[in-house]
């Protein structure tokens, strides 16, 4: 059963999955896919390239996959894809990918608030918040279960690792490895993500490993490479410890500096 509204647009190409509602003044494409139990709300703008998954609310006057606002874009086959049960809300923006990846990304579970906009060839995993107008440049990559609160700009290329919590407001030019809490002017390091860790089952002994990782890495005195050094040599390895030792070894812009004060 589709739910489709005749005062909506929908090409007869479009895929349409069943139980998807389509309200009035909906806008829906050619080469678009919607999927199960989906709902495309008053004035949304469904365009060529889209990839919806199941059980997703899509907020009157959001636009997903309209083309990129980068001028290498020359009309190449690029998708946007929006996993299941996401939730994009009212005017958010969500391009399509280039030729740079083919695609644009926002993962299973995720929150897109008001006025956000993810440009071409982001990449956002799962269970990712974006606050009311946060604003992602080009090829931004977000790992799972990150917050990202609202009027931040993120600078193009960046990498957020999983589990972190931005606080609102200002501009993020470098990465931020994971479990962390950022803030400030100009952004800094602020502390572990406590409250969100422990919301994720993490446990007081596994949070505290992984606070003793930042005390070398930001409180030490050392810069990055001694910092590292130390934690190979001298702090227990798991998971957690590879995990962050990789994100900052790839890091190609550098990672969020440290503040002295924390």
């Amino acid at each position: 059963m589709k739910l489709i509204s005749s005062l909506a647009f929908v090409h007869p190409e479009a895929i349409i999955g069943s139980n998807v509602i389509i309200e009035p003044f909906a806008y829906v494409d050619r080469n678009v896919k919607i999927g199960d139990g989906t709902r495309i709300m008053t004035q949304a703008t469904i365009l060529y390239g889209a990839r919806i998954g199941k059980n997703c609310t899509i907020f009157p006057h959001a636009t997903i996959s309209a083309i990129p606002q980068d001028l290498k874009f020359k009309g190449e086959e690029t998708v946007a894809i929006i996993g299941d049960r996401t939730v994009i809300r009212e005017c958010a923006t969500v391009n399509r990918g280039t030729a740079s990846k083919g695609h644009t990304i926002v993962g299973e579970d995720c929150l897109i608030m008001a006025y956000s906009h993810v440009a071409h060839d982001c990449v956002l995993k799962n269970h990712v918040i974006l606050g009311n107008a946060a604003q992602l440049a080009g090829e931004v990559e977000i790992e799972d279960y990150a917050n990202v609160s609202g009027g931040r700009l993120i600078h193009q290329f960046t990498r957020i690792g999983a589990h972190v919590m931005i606080q609102g407001g200002s501009k993020i030019p470098k990465d931020i490895p994971p479990y962390v809490m950022v803030g400030r002017e100009p952004i800094s390091y602020v502390g572990l993500n406590v409250v969100g860790l422990r919301r994720r089952g993490f446990t007081s002994e596994r949070i505290n490993s992984i606070q003793e990782i930042y005390r070398y890495l930001y409180q030490s005195g050392y810069n990055t490479t001694q910092a590292m050094e130390r934690i190979e040599r001298e702090l227990p390895n798991s998971d957690d410890r590879e995990y962050i030792l990789d994100f900052v070894r790839n890091s190609s812009r550098g990672i969020v500096r440290g503040n002295m004060e924390v």
